[in-house]
């Protein structure tokens, strides 16, 4: 299995589509689509039925993104990097930004 190097709760950039710039927390990883969901990124409508315990009408949900769309900041500068991985003294695997040398997990 590949490490992901995009995780849920991770601070995320839009590439490319109708929200380039924009950036968000990423709420749903789907690995097996190879997808993300951004919060408050890629909104789109969705007709909603009534439930027990729901309201009914039309109501705005984050669609997925694909991750190659999508680029992690950097902790330290702010901006869109690329992750790498590196190994700790302690023996941990650790994500880090390939911009600042930052490590990403803690």
């Amino acid at each position: 299995m590949m490490a992901a190097k995009i995780r849920k709760g991770d601070k995320v950039a839009v590439l490319t589509g109708k929200d380039k710039g924009k950036t968000g927390e990423v709420i749903e990883v789907l690995p097996t689509e190879n997808r993300v969901k951004v919060r408050g990124v890629n909104l789109v409508k969705k007709h909603q039925r009534q439930t027990q315990f729901q309201q009914g009408g039309i109501v705005e949900i984050e669609a997925p993104l694909h991750v190659s769309n999508v680029a992690h900041i950097d902790p330290k500068t702010n901006k869109p990097t690329r992750v790498g991985f590196r190994t700790l003294e302690d023996g941990r695997k650790v994500r880090f930004a390939k911009g600042s040398g930052e490590v990403i997990d803690v």
